[in-house]
C-alpha cells in the first residue's frame, strides 16, 4: 500500500512565526513538518500529533519541543490535491491565548 503525499502550505502568519525562531528551533520544526505531516497528517500519537476538539479551526496540533505547529487538513477527491495547512507556530507559553482567541474568531465566524 503506497500512502500518497500531502501538500504543505503555510500561512503568511505560520511564516513570520517561523521566521522569528531561532535557526536550531526552525530546522527543527521543519524537520518534523516534513517527517510527521508530509504523508500522515491525521495519525494521532500520544506524545507527537493531537487531534483538537470543539474547535473549527485548527483541527490539528503537532508537538515539537518547546513549540507547537497547529494545521488543518484539507482533503479533495483527487489524491495529489491533498493540502496540510499551517496556520501557527507558537511556544508552548503562548498557546493557550492564541487558542482562546481562534475560539473567539470561530464562534464570530460561525454567528455571521
Amino acid at each position: 500500500m503506497t500512502t500518497s503525499e500531502y501538500r504543505i502550505e503555510f500561512t503568511e502568519t505560520a511564516l513570520e512565526d517561523l521566521r522569528a525562531l531561532r535557526a536550531v528551533d526552525r530546522a527543527k520544526i521543519e524537520d518534523a513538518i516534513e517527517t510527521y505531516l508530509r504523508y500522515e497528517p491525521e495519525k494521532v500519537s500520544k506524545s507527537r500529533i493531537k487531534r483538537l476538539r470543539g474547535l473549527i479551526s485548527p483541527q490539528y496540533r503537532l508537538r515539537v519541543d518547546e513549540h507547537r505547529v497547529f494545521y488543518d487538513i484539507e482533503y479533495a477527491v483527487e489524491p495529489k490535491n491533498k493540502l496540510v495547512l499551517i496556520l501557527a507556530i507558537k511556544h508552548k507559553s503562548e498557546v493557550n491565548e492564541w487558542l482562546t482567541v481562534q475560539e473567539v474568531s470561530d464562534e464570530t465566524d460561525s454567528n455571521q
